[in-house]
């Protein structure tokens, strides 16, 4: 949630977000008005009950038909005083409605524009050259099935479209993947977490999504509970409402957890394989730290990001994403793309958001401050990841290909799956 105070000093610069999104900016004009009406009811009503505690002693010091009156004015008052206090709780709610409906303020170099407006930050790696090594690369799909690794056909049978079953080679792929993500993160500071994947309605809401209208989210209905995306929500929701020490530095975790997206915007897109799936692994990065470090630990976000896709021998790029294509809470957000051999371009396999106080404000997570004497608190900031997921297992298969279909293990996984140097054809 946005800071209102903030707000009301600079609304320029939430305007100029907003345009920057390709948003409505009179969203912003719209809380500046909601703000002064609260304001001013809440003033109202202050000032009403202030003076229906001076006539209280007045009531209390009169007697005979004097105190008849006071108390026929006291009964007025206290009527006007019901009714500024229900205006004033209207229009906090108006307020506060209007300000869950802003996304957060993007960061100043964020590029403009929607989802094709992104800059290419840098490339890294060169993708293959298949026709000189004499021999046409299969997809990811073909060669899960050549290995035993992936099977669609009975997922499907089994759950409905995009689901799949990784079986054989392919399940210790995966697991290969997140254990060694998760010890790369424990070795940077992370305190691993296996997550709940089911979280209430406030949770998902404070987190940045909109439970109401957003169509990617799976709802229980009968229990109200929400089937997660990401572990960064509950790992957002962990410590809401809640004053966290930050004073030896950030507060990291690293989620272990499956996810669930309907996908419900992708038809006809991607639906070969497990590029877009319903249901999928990840090991996210979470991090609680202060608004003057946030920044900084963006960069090591995507850095720790890079170092995993370096071990795993994949050529990609990172991309500045447009304002248009962060989604709610994010105030600038980097992506990893790696090359998918036979689709011929990147494809995003990591991502990393810094959302600023965005979502601490909505949970109401702080830290304590000293200033001027006194102690008080502010907001947090708080930083989300990817390290690995379900998806990598496409570059990986397509990018170290053989021409008899099978796969080499890229040397990095080779411990995790007990020495294993190629994936054979069954």
């Amino acid at each position: 949630m946005i800071d209102v105070n903030d707000l009301r000093q600079h609304p320029e610069q939430y305007r100029a977000s907003q345009r920057a999104r390709r948003a409505d900016e009179s969203i912003v004009d719209a809380v500046l008005a909601a703000d002064t009406r609260r304001r001013e009811a809440v003033t109202s009503s202050e000032n009403l009950r202030a003076e229906q505690n001076a006539f209280g002693k007045r009531v209390a010091q009169a007697s005979g038909e004097e105190k008849q009156a006071l108390l026929a004015e006291v009964r007025d008052l206290a009527a006007a005083v019901r009714t500024a206090a229900a205006d004033a709780d209207e229009a906090s709610a108006e307020q506060d409605a209007l300000l869950r409906a802003l996304p957060n303020l993007i960061q100043d170099g964020t590029p403009e524009g929607l989802e094709k407006d992104f800059v290419v930050v840098k490339t890294v790696g060169a993708p293959r050259d298949f026709a000189a090594e004499g021999f046409e690369p299969r997809d990811h799909l073909e060669l899960g099935e050549l290995i035993g690794a992936i099977d669609m056909e009975r997922g499907a049978k089994v759950s409905g479209s995009r689901f799949y079953f990784l079986k054989g080679v392919g399940a210790r792929l995966e697991l290969a993947l997140l254990r060694m993500a998760l010890d790369q993160a424990i070795e940077a500071g992370f305190t691993p977490m296996i997550t709940p994947t089911l979280v209430r309605p406030e949770i998902m809401q404070g987190t940045g999504f909109d439970v109401a209208h957003d169509a990617e989210i799976y709802r229980l209905a009968e229990d109200d509970l929400y089937l997660v995306g990401t572990s960064e929500v509950a790992l957002a929701g962990y410590h809401s409402d809640e004053i966290i020490d930050l004073t030896a530095g950030p507060v990291r975790y690293a989620g272990w957890s499956s996810c669930y997206r309907r996908e419900a915007g992708s038809h006809g897109k991607d639906t070969r394989g497990i590029i877009r799936v319903h249901q999928f692994n990840k090991v996210e990065m979470f991090t609680y730290t202060t608004v003057e470090d946030a920044a900084a630990e963006h960069e090591r976000m995507l850095a720790w990001e890079e170092e995993m896709l370096a071990k795993v021998e994949l050529p990609y790029r990172v991309i500045d994403t447009a304002a248009g294509d962060l989604g709610m809470s994010a105030a600038r957000k980097f992506d990893c793309e790696a090359w998918v051999p036979t689709q011929g371009d990147y494809r995003e396999l990591t991502s990393t958001s810094n959302c600023t106080t965005f979502q601490a404000r909505r949970l109401n997570i702080r830290e304590r401050q000293d200033g001027e004497g006194r102690k008080s608190t502010r907001a947090v900031a708080t930083l989300n990841g990817t390290l690995a997921t379900t998806r990598w297992i496409v570059a990986i298969l397509e990018h170290h290909q053989n021409a008899d279909g099978s796969i080499t293990v890229p040397a990095a996984l080779r411990p995790y799956l007990n020495g294993l140097e190629i994936l054979p054809v069954l």
